[in-house]
């Protein structure tokens, strides 16, 4: 019958064997080890390329404008697939989609790195971004399906950390690179990394799993792409290329609101949709997945421009930039690991994302006050604050997802949250970049002698650029420069402060003593007995 299909008969003997060795800590550590290492190749995808963004628009004879596609392109790509294989691994298993986003995403990096024209390296990056959507997702399932909901906090803080890493290594490595090398370096740090962990993940990692039948969603991947790329194009174009108010921008953010529309009707008439409706009825996941979704938009943003604003404004290199970044990530590792512990030795996750949004949003509004005259000290206290509200507050939300759905719907459940927040990602750094070009043009235009002609560099961002300049007409540049980026930080305020109201609406859930692997092989002996009695 129906109920058989759940977790058929023998699959059961696999799973009793599993849980023995699912319930030791060493293997559940032997799990986080591998994953992070794939986590962590995926990661430095977003972070070593921040840096670069002023070098690579100058070599690629192209502005920065453009080249935030290189930016946001990924994030699309991160948004698109991790539903997917999120939806696709509660069918036919994880390690096996695992493996396949590792190796997309490593060849991905090899081809990003020989690009000679803007349009193949954001090609080449959106192939970068299906393997790293496709394992961010995957990691924490994995981790979610062999650790307790009462330990995942311990071990999702942990996991954290290669964020950390990554955002550390990345800028660093990164800067140094473009200062010393080539930015193409930037695209091959990461894969003898990636390489090790697809070796590792191949000899290791075993989890049993009840396969479903297969159903792709084509439509509603089709729809949810389209939707997103005309909502993206809009905020990137928007204030830059087109107004506000134009007709370009009118008819994509009217298509966009469209297919959206679309989609949602497709998802609630499909059987094995790949945001399954029936998770929305659970208010857990609601919650997160609208507060993700704001506060994606708030973080992404000050994360893309604050490097600009430290090699601009304060006058950093590429790679101290990386340095000056070191105050946020520190403080933001130390509050997500300390949570993650806190939350195992108490059982409770609510108290956690309130504070960290609210101490977040007290960052932002210090961050208004950041202009041409702020020390690199006061960036540095500001970053901290900003870094221990994040810490807080990321990865519980998805604890609390993981810990309120069924075991079927994990990866699902997991990647739909994780959807909402790397969207929110995609339109605010869009969005952010966005208002800062169109800011740059207005303070320009206003700030420098209009006999003056800024070369593309300078206007591109270029620290040297800008340091070639005359002393008076560079404090001119400068100053535009830093009234932009404040017109941004301005914006994010609201935004986080919606986010924090969203959040106050999360239930406390009681976090659940068994895996979700341990959970599924209880039902279905249960499911077999009952079976067993109605034969009888």
């Amino acid at each position: 019958g129906e109920e058989f299909a759940v977790v058929p008969w023998p699959l059961l003997l696999r799973e009793r064997v599993h849980r023995r060795a699912s319930q030791s800590d060493r293997y559940r550590w032997l799990v986080l080890a591998v994953t992070l290492a794939g986590l962590l190749s995926s990661n430095i995808l977003f972070t070593v390329f921040v840096v670069a963004l002023p070098k690579v628009a100058h070599s690629l004879h192209t502005t920065v404008p453009t080249v935030t596609w290189v930016v946001t392109g990924p994030l699309l790509a991160v948004a698109v697939m991790a539903p997917l294989a999120g939806k696709l691994s509660d069918m036919m298993g994880r390690k096996t989609l695992f493996q396949v986003s590792l190796v997309v995403f490593l060849v991905g990096s090899a081809l990003s790195g020989q690009s000679r024209t803007l349009l193949e390296l954001i090609v080449f990056r959106g192939i970068q971004g299906l393997g790293g959507g496709g394992m961010g997702v995957l990691g924490r399932t994995i981790v979610a399906d062999v650790v307790p909901g009462r330990q995942l906090g311990r071990f999702q803080g942990i996991m954290t950390s290669s964020f950390a890493i990554s955002s550390v290594a990345g800028p660093l490595v990164g800067g140094f690179l473009v200062d010393h090398a080539s930015w193409r370096w930037i695209f091959y740090i990461n894969m003898p990394i990636g390489a090790l962990a697809l070796v590792v993940v191949g000899l290791t990692l075993h989890l049993p799993h009840a396969r479903r039948a297969v159903v792709v969603d084509y439509r509603g991947a089709v729809l949810m792409t389209a939707a997103m790329s005309c909502l993206l194009l809009a905020t990137t174009w928007a204030g830059t290329r087109y107004g506000w108010g134009s007709a370009p921008i009118l008819g994509l953010l009217g298509g966009g609101a469209a297919l959206a529309a679309a989609f949602i009707l497709v998802e609630a008439r499909t059987g094995e949709a790949i945001l399954p409706v029936h998770l929305f009825h659970n208010r857990v996941f609601s919650v997160v997945s609208a507060s993700g979704f704001v506060l994606g938009m708030a973080m992404f943003g000050p994360w893309t421009v604050m490097p600009i604003f430290l090699q601009v404004v304060t006058g950093a290199s590429a790679t101290n930039s990386g340095l000056l970044l070191l105050p946020l990530l520190i403080a933001f590792t130390v509050s997500s690991v300390a949570t993650g512990f806190l939350i195992t030795a108490y059982g409770r996750y609510r108290v956690f994302p309130i504070a960290g949004t609210a101490l977040m949003l007290v960052g932002f509004v210090l961050y208004t006050r950041l202009d041409a005259t702020t020390t690199r000290l006061d960036a540095s206290i500001y970053m901290v604050v900003v870094g221990v509200g994040i810490g807080l507050m990321l990865e519980v939300l998805t604890i609390a997802v993981q810990n309120s759905v069924h075991p079927r719907d994990l990866g699902a459940a997991t990647a739909g949250a994780g959807f909402f927040n790397s969207i929110g990602g995609s339109f605010g750094t869009a969005l952010y970049l966005s208002l800062l070009n169109g800011g740059l043009a207005h303070w320009v235009a206003r700030l420098v002698p209009r006999s003056v002609h800024l070369s593309p560099e300078v206007l591109q961002g270029s620290p040297s650029g800008v340091r070639a300049l005359a002393p008076g007409l560079r404090h001119d540049v400068v100053e535009a420069f830093a009234r932009s980026i404040h017109s941004v930080f301005v914006w994010v305020v609201p935004l986080a402060a919606a986010g924090l109201l969203l959040v106050l609406f999360l239930p406390e859930v009681p976090l659940r003593e068994q895996s979700a692997l341990d959970l599924l092989a209880d039902e279905g002996e249960l499911l077999v007995e009952a079976g067993r009695v109605s034969a009888s």
